[in-house]
C-alpha cells in the first residue's frame, strides 16, 4: 500500500511570518486538544472546532490560497484516509454486531468460569492484544478487533478503565514494533536496505525490557486500582449463548495473517459475523433492517455502528488536510538540511536521527509517512558516520512506536478513546485520549528504552566488512 501517495504532487506552498506563520496553525490544533483533553472530554467531535480553525488560520497565512486549498484536499483525498475510515466504520458495525449478540455475556461467563478478577483481566487484556498484534503485525487491527470484545467485560468486571484501555493500546503497540510484517518494520527496515529477519532479532532486546515493564506497570495500576464489581456479583450476568461468536474475531485474524486486505478481513468478518448470529438465533432480523413507517426512518445496527465512527471518521480527515500544509511547506527538507549539518559522530548521527524522525512524527501524525520522509536522511548520515543500517531502522521504529501511541491527537489514540464507546451499553463510561497515552505503558517501556540506547549505546553493534550484522556490542 503506499502510504504517502499525494505527497509528490502537493505544490509548494509559502506562509507570512515564514517558519511560524507555517507551524501556528499547527499550534493551535495541538494546544486545543491537549486543552480538551485535560478537561477530560472523551468525544473526538469536540476535536472538529480546532481542526476548522486552525484550518481557517492556515488558509489566511497562506501566501497562496488556491494552492492552500489544493493541498487540503489532496491531504483529505489520500488513499490511506479512505481505508481508514472505511476500517473505522466497519470495526464500528462490528463491535455492535457482538455487543448484540451477547458476546460480552459469554466473556464474562468465560471469565466466571476461571475466576478471573478484574485486575487479572487487565494482564490477559494486555497479553491477548500482544499476541493479536504479532500475529496480524497491525496496531489498527488489534485495537479494532479486541476493544469491543475486551473493554466492556473488563469494564463489567471492575477493572480500571484507563490501564485497560492502556492494556488494549499497549499490546497493539508491542506487534506495530516487532512483527515482521508490521508496516512499521518493513518501512524502517527496507528503508535502510536491512534485513527483515535479522532486523527482528535485534529488536528483542528493546522489547522484551518495555514489555516487561509494562507488564509490572499494568499489574501494579490493576491491583491498586480494583472496582467494586467482584466475580459473585456479575457472575448472573454471564451467559454461554453468545460463545459462537467468538468465531468472528478468530475468522478475522485468520484472514489477516493469510494476508488479506484490511477490507476484506473486516467486511467478511461483518458477512460472516451476520449470518452467523442469525443462524444461530442471536440476532433478530429487525435488528438487521427495520423500516420505520410512520417516522420515516430505518433502523439497523449497520447504521448504528456507522454513526458510532462518524467523530473519528472526519476528526481523520481534517486532520489529515492540517498535515498535508506542513509538508507542503518544505518544513521538513529544512529540518533535514540543517540535522545533515550539525552531525559529526556517530553519536551525533544517532541522536539527529531520533530528533529529526520525533518531529517527522509529531508534525505528520503519521508514523509509516514520517518514516519514509526521513529514510533518506537516516540512510546517508548513518552510513557516512557509521550507524549500522540495523540500528536505523531500530531508531527509526523506536520513535513510530512511542509518540503515535501516547500523544492525545494522534490517531491511534484518538480510536482507542472512541472504541471505549463499546462499554456504553452496560453503562461502562469511556476512557479520554489523554488516559489512553498515560497508561500506554507498552509505549512508555520502549521511550525508557530509547533512551538509555541514546545514552549508553544499548544494542549497538559493529558492522562488519561483508555486512554481516550479527556481532553486538553492548
Amino acid at each position: 500500500m503506499k502510504l504517502d501517495e499525494t505527497q509528490e504532487a502537493l505544490p509548494k506552498i509559502e506562509f507570512y511570518g515564514g517558519t511560524l506563520g507555517t507551524l501556528l496553525p499547527f499550534f493551535v490544533f495541538v494546544s486545543g486538544v491537549i486543552g480538551i483533553a485535560l478537561s477530560g472530554a472523551p468525544d473526538e467531535r469536540g476535536f472538529w472546532p480546532i481542526l476548522i480553525l486552525a484550518l481557517g488560520l492556515g488558509l489566511l497565512l497562506c501566501k497562496d490560497r488556491t494552492a492552500f486549498s489544493e493541498v487540503v484536499i489532496a491531504g483529505m483525498s489520500q488513499k490511506i484516509v479512505m481505508i481508514m475510515i472505511t476500517a473505522w466504520i466497519l470495526a464500528s458495525i462490528i463491535g455492535v454486531l457482538l455487543t448484540l449478540t451477547g458476546f460480552v455475556e459469554a466473556l464474562i461467563w468465560l471469565t466466571d468460569q476461571v475466576k478471573l478478577s478484574g485486575p487479572g483481566f487487565i494482564i490477559a487484556t494486555f497479553i491477548i492484544c500482544c499476541i493479536v498484534s504479532l500475529s496480524t503485525g497491525s496496531s489498527f487491527a488489534t485495537i479494532l478487533i479486541c476493544s469491543p470484545l475486551l473493554y466492556p467485560t473488563g469494564g463489567v468486571l471492575g477493572a480500571h478503565l484507563p490501564s485497560l484501555a492502556g492494556a488494549i493500546i499497549g499490546g497493539a503497540t508491542f506487534g506495530d514494533f516487532i512483527a515482521p510484517i508490521s508496516d512499521t518494520t518493513i518501512a524502517s527496515a527496507l528503508s535502510q536496505d536491512a534485513k527483515i529477519g535479522p532486523t527482528i532479532k535485534s529488536r528483542l532486546k528493546y522489547v522484551f525490557p518495555a514489555a516487561l515493564f509494562a507488564l509490572v506497570s499494568y499489574s501494579v495500576m490493576a491491583y491498586n486500582n480494583v472496582g467494586t464489581s467482584s466475580i459473585a456479583d456479575i457472575g448472573g450476568l454471564g451467559n454461554p449463548k453468545g460463545l459462537p461468536m467468538l468465531l468472528v474475531p478468530a475468522f478475522i485474524i485468520y484472514l489477516f495473517l493469510k494476508g488479506k486486505h484490511l477490507l476484506h478481513g473486516l467486511l467478511f468478518g461483518l458477512l460472516f459475523g451476520t449470518v452467523l448470529s442469525l443462524v444461530f438465533g442471536l440476532l433478530p432480523f429487525d435488528k438487521v433492517i427495520a423500516l420505520d413507517i410512520e417516522n420515516f426512518t430505518t433502523k439497523s445496527f449497520i447504521i448504528d455502528g456507522i454513526n458510532r465512527a462518524v467523530g473519528l471518521s472526519f476528526f481523520t480527515i481534517l486532520l489529515m488536510g492540517l498535515v498535508a500544509t506542513l509538508k507542503a511547506s518544505g518544513l521538513m527538507n529544512r529540518l533535514v538540511d540543517f540535522a545533515t549539518a550539525q552531525a559529526k559522530t556517530e553519536k551525533h548521527a544517532e541522536g539527529w536521527i531520533v530528533t529529526v524522525m520525533s518531529m517527522a512524527v509529531l508534525l505528520t501524525t503519521h508514523s509509516i509517512v514520517a518514516i519514509l520522509m526521513v529514510a533518506d536522511f537516516t540512510k546517508k548520515t548513518g552510513e557516512r558516520l557509521g550507524v549500522s543500517k540495523i540500528r536505523r531502522a531500530n531508531l527509526l521504529s523506536l520513535i513510530a512506536c512511542i509518540f503515535p501511541f501516547i500523544i492525545p491527537y494522534f490517531i491511534p489514540v484518538i480510536l482507542m478513546a472512541n472504541m471505549t464507546k463499546t462499554g456504553q451499553e452496560y453503562d461502562i463510561p469511556q476512557v479520554s485520549p489523554l488516559e489512553v497515552g498515560l497508561f500506554n505503558f507498552m509505549s512508555w517501556g520502549l521511550l525508557i528504552m530509547t533512551v538509555i540506547t541514546l545514552i549508553f549505546g544499548w544494542g549497538k553493534f559493529n558492522e562488519r566488512k561483508d555486512n554481516d550484522e550479527k556481532r553486538y556490542k553492548t
